[in-house]
């Protein structure tokens, strides 16, 4: 069972994909979050910038995984961990369609990650059960920037 705070505070950061979602498939919502919030709170903007940051985030996540690791499976582990971070530098900012790719595999590749991690017995037992469900919401919202 996922422990009640990971749970409500993963679900809690789903909400800026969720709602660049939702933007993103009524006019009248967006219309309304450009107005009332600004352009950059709608849409493809907070779709992409938050899962920038994001990506960043759980690189960190994983560096705390890593520090369980001793040795070269640390070593390795903090090699690992950046990879999120990287991906976001070196891949997103070629427009709204590829840089939801890039994040979309960025997700997707955080998730083997979490695996890898969780496999070798340095993230909680309860870890993918958590990840698997944020992972498939996020990707979900991305992929509209995509259709």
């Amino acid at each position: 069972m996922i422990p009640r705070a990971p749970f409500a505070l993963g679900l809690a950061g789903l909400i800026p994909f969720i709602w660049g979602a939702a933007t993103l498939l009524s006019g009248d919502l967006a219309a309304w979050g450009v107005q009332n919030l600004g352009a950059r709170f709608s849409g493809p903007f907070v779709l992409l910038n938050y899962g920038q940051i994001i990506l960043a985030f759980m690189s960190g996540v994983l560096w705390g995984f890593a520090t369980k690791a001793h040795g070269s499976r640390a070593a390795t582990g903090y090699t690992l961990s950046v990879l999120p971070a990287l991906s976001v530098f070196f891949t997103v900012g070629a427009g709204p369609a590829s840089s939801a790719i890039y994040l979309i595999a960025g997700f997707v590749g955080l998730l083997a990650l979490d695996w890898a991690f969780w496999r070798q017995g340095l993230a909680p037992e309860w870890w993918m059960r958590l990840r698997i469900l944020l992972t498939v919401v996020v990707v979900a919202c991305l992929s509209l920037l995509v259709l």
